[in-house]
């Protein structure tokens, strides 16, 4: 059997056997096409759904689809100069970090997920939540996020910095003579995310009504959005794409075992450390600008996996794309909903997320899996 063949996922997730491969490919080129088709939508319409915009409550106000467009575009017209600006500054920009975020959330849950082979592992498994939060409380409680000019980019900055430095602690803990082992990583994670859990809780307690600055950052919103975060986010979500989708095949070789992996020329080590830093970063990034917005990179690799199949090669774009079109929607919900207020779109995901998560706990014990 070729060295192609075996790098196919495992047995229990490939088709069955005399399965028109061929027509299986097409349709799966067909699921990818129609998923990039759809992100582009999804973001065309949400930048005109909003509290002004053609499409939404219609609080403060309603504006037509000509102005609107004409807003956007720059066109001349007798619509006040501020509808440029509520598009360009605020709208546009939370879009596309919306997409952003999720893109990155989602590819990083698929790499965490073939990682520990387990598909209720998630982005947050190795303490990233829990270590950007201690940094984003920290600035916001000490004051630092008030200085001006820079104090927009203290939170973000710490946030990330803390994050990483968990990872780090969580990745030393679970490596031991140069191996990592996932089962110790993963309990390392959990105890390491309750420990500063409890520190984030002990600085709010002790915060008093300065609880209020971070209220928003800890349920996760995009209601912070600008075109430096956008940048950062999307900058660090395409490089850990490009570096899982480019590990696809070695990931496709992992979920049959450890050891048969490495017969067959992947390096198991070298690649579960890759994709934890990859992850990381990409998750880092994303929730130092966002807050911690769950269950994205849990619910989104598994329901496209059980469209598309395991194969890493589909299943990481077909993820990616899924995750910024997913996000994009639940943050347009979280901004028009209750409109002229907002929720944190950390709501909306746990609500989507939470009964999905119970119903995978539920299906894998059926299974016989846990």
């Amino acid at each position: 059997m070729s060295r192609e063949r075996l790098m196919s996922p495992r047995k229990d997730e490939a088709e069955p056997a005399g399965v028109d491969f061929p027509k299986l490919m097409r349709r799966r080129f067909v699921w990818l096409v129609a998923l990039a088709v759809g992100l582009l939508a999804s973001v065309i319409v949400a930048v005109l759904v909003g509290t002004l915009g053609p499409i939404g409550p219609g609080i403060p106000e309603y504006i037509t689809f000509s102005e609107a467009l004409g807003a956007i575009f720059g066109l001349e017209g007798d619509w006040p100069a501020y509808y440029s600006n509520i598009f360009w500054d605020v709208r546009i920009p939370r879009v596309l970090l919306a997409a952003a975020v999720g893109a990155a959330l989602a590819c990083a849950g698929t790499a965490m997920q073939a990682v520990f082979r387990n598909p209720m592992a998630d982005p947050y498994i190795v303490g990233v939540s829990s270590g950007a939060s201690v940094g984003a409380v920290v600035a916001g409680l000490s004051g630092f996020a008030t200085i001006a000019v820079l104090g927009a980019l203290i939170t973000p900055a710490l946030a990330f910095t803390t994050a990483l430095l968990t990872v780090f602690v969580v990745y030393y803990l679970g490596v031991v003579g140069g191996k990592v082992y996932v089962n110790t990583l993963l309990l390392s994670g959990v105890a390491v995310a309750a420990f500063l859990g409890a520190v984030v809780s002990v600085l709010i307690y002790f915060s008093g009504q300065q609880y209020h600055r971070i209220i928003f950052w800890l349920l996760g919103s995009l209601s912070l959005a600008s075109w430096s975060a956008v940048a950062v986010v999307a900058i660090a979500a395409a490089i850990g794409i490009v570096l899982v989708f480019i590990s696809s095949r070695d990931m496709n070789a992992l979920l049959l075992g450890e050891e048969t992996a490495h017969n067959l020329g992947v390096d198991p080590e070298g690649l579960k450390t890759l994709m934890l830093v990859v992850a990381a970063v990409m998750t880092a990034a994303a929730v130092a600008f966002t807050g911690v917005i769950g269950f994205v990179g849990l619910i989104i690799p598994h329901m496209v996996r059980l469209v598309v199949g395991a194969d890493h090669r589909v299943l990481v774009p077909a993820a990616t794309l899924s995750g910024a079109i997913f996000l994009i929607w639940t943050d347009t919900i979280a901004r028009t909903v209750i409109a002229p207020m907002e929720l944190p779109v950390g709501i909306i995901t746990a609500l989507c997320g939470g009964p999905f998560f119970l119903y995978l706990l539920r299906r894998n014990r059926l299974a016989g899996e846990v």
